[in-house]
C-alpha cells in the first residue's frame, strides 16, 4: 500500500487526501441528525475520542507534540472549540444544509478581518464576495421557520465567525511565532470542547452500544483521522486548492442527510446555498499569479 501511494505524484496525492477529508467531514451532519443524544453529549464524546485518536496516532508515528501556553495558541484552541460546539448545536436546531453553508461563509469573514489584524491589503473583490455572501445568508431566514430554526441559523453563522477567527489566529501564530505546531492546538481545542460540555452532560454520560459505535466513527474518523489526513494533504496543495476541494463537504453534507433521514432544505435555503457557494468559489479562483506564489499552508 505504501509503495502504491509513493508512486502517486505529490500534487495528485494532496488532492486525493483533501477530497477524502471532505468526504469524512460531510458525514457529520447525518450522524448528528441520526443520534438521539443532545448536542452537548455528541460534542463531548466526539471531541474526547478525537483528542485521544490524534494524540495516539501522532505518538505512534513518532512525531513530537509541543503544547504551548501563549495568547495566540489559547485563542486558537478556544475558537476551534466553539466551531465544533456551535456547529453541532446548529445542526440539531436547523437543517444540515443551513448549518454547513452558513458555517462555510468563514473564508469571507476572514477576508474582512485579516486586513485589520494582520495588516494585509483589503481588495474590492473581497467586498464584492462579502456582499453576495450576505445576500445568500439572508435567504436562509425566509420561508417557514420556527424559533428553533432561526436559533440554529444564528448559531451556524456564529460557527462560521469562529472558523474565521481560528484561521486568523493560526495565521497570526505562524507569522509571529514561526510555528507550525497545529496538532497540539487541535488536541487542546477538542479537550476544551469536553470541558465546555461537561456541566451539561455529567449526569447523562451513559450511552447504548449503537450510539457508542456512531460516536466512535465520528471521533476517530470524521474528526480525528480526517484532520491528520488534511494536515498531510496541505503539504502538497495550496491553501486555495484546499479551500475549493473542501467545498465538497458543503455539497455532500445535505445529500447524506437527505438520503439518511429525508431532510429537505427549503427552496430559499437552496438559493442561498448556491449564492454562497458561487461567492466563495469566485473569490477563491480570483487569485493572481503572484498571490499563488505567496499562498502557504
Amino acid at each position: 500500500m505504501k509503495d502504491l501511494i509513493s508512486k502517486i505524484p505529490d500534487h495528485r496525492k494532496g488532492l486525493i487526501y483533501i477530497s477524502f477529508c471532505a468526504l469524512l467531514w460531510s458525514s457529520g451532519g447525518l450522524f448528528i441528525k441520526v443520534l438521539t443524544l443532545d448536542a452537548f453529549q455528541i460534542s463531548f464524546y466526539r471531541s474526547l475520542i478525537a483528542a485521544i485518536t490524534i494524540f495516539g496516532i501522532t505518538k505512534i508515528r513518532g512525531k513530537s507534540l509541543k503544547f504551548e501556553i501563549d495568547r495566540i495558541s489559547v485563542l486558537c484552541s478556544i475558537s476551534y472549540a466553539f466551531i465544533l460546539v456551535l456547529f453541532v448545536t446548529a445542526t440539531k436546531l436547523t437543517t444540515a444544509a443551513n448549518a454547513i453553508f452558513l458555517q462555510f461563509t468563514a473564508p469571507l469573514y476572514l477576508l474582512l478581518i485579516e486586513p485589520i489584524f494582520l495588516k494585509t491589503k483589503f481588495e474590492k473583490r473581497n467586498l464584492i464576495a462579502l456582499v453576495f455572501c450576505f445576500l445568500g445568508m439572508i435567504m436562509f431566514f425566509f420561508g417557514k421557520l420556527d424559533f428553533s430554526g432561526i436559533q440554529g441559523n444564528l448559531l451556524a453563522i456564529c460557527s462560521g465567525i469562529c472558523f474565521a477567527l481560528f484561521s486568523l489566529f493560526l495565521k497570526w501564530k505562524k507569522q509571529l511565532h514561526k510555528s507550525e505546531n497545529t496538532i497540539s492546538i487541535i488536541i487542546v481545542g477538542n479537550l476544551l470542547v469536553c470541558l465546555i460540555c461537561l456541566p451539561f452532560v455529567y449526569d447523562k454520560l451513559l450511552v447504548n452500544s449503537t450510539q457508542l459505535v456512531n460516536l466512535l466513527f465520528m471521533g476517530v474518523f470524521q474528526l480525528g483521522i480526517s484532520y491528520l489526513i488534511f494536515n498531510e494533504g496541505l503539504k502538497y496543495v495550496s491553501a486555495t486548492e484546499s479551500m475549493i476541494i473542501a467545498m465538497l463537504e458543503a455539497v455532500l453534507n445535505p445529500i447524506w442527510v437527505f438520503m439518511g433521514v429525508g431532510e429537505v432544505p427549503t427552496i430559499y435555503s437552496i438559493i442561498g446555498s448556491v449564492i454562497i457557494l458561487l461567492a466563495v468559489l469566485w473569490r477563491t479562483l480570483m487569485v493572481k499569479p503572484d498571490e499563488k506564489l505567496r499562498i502557504v499552508d
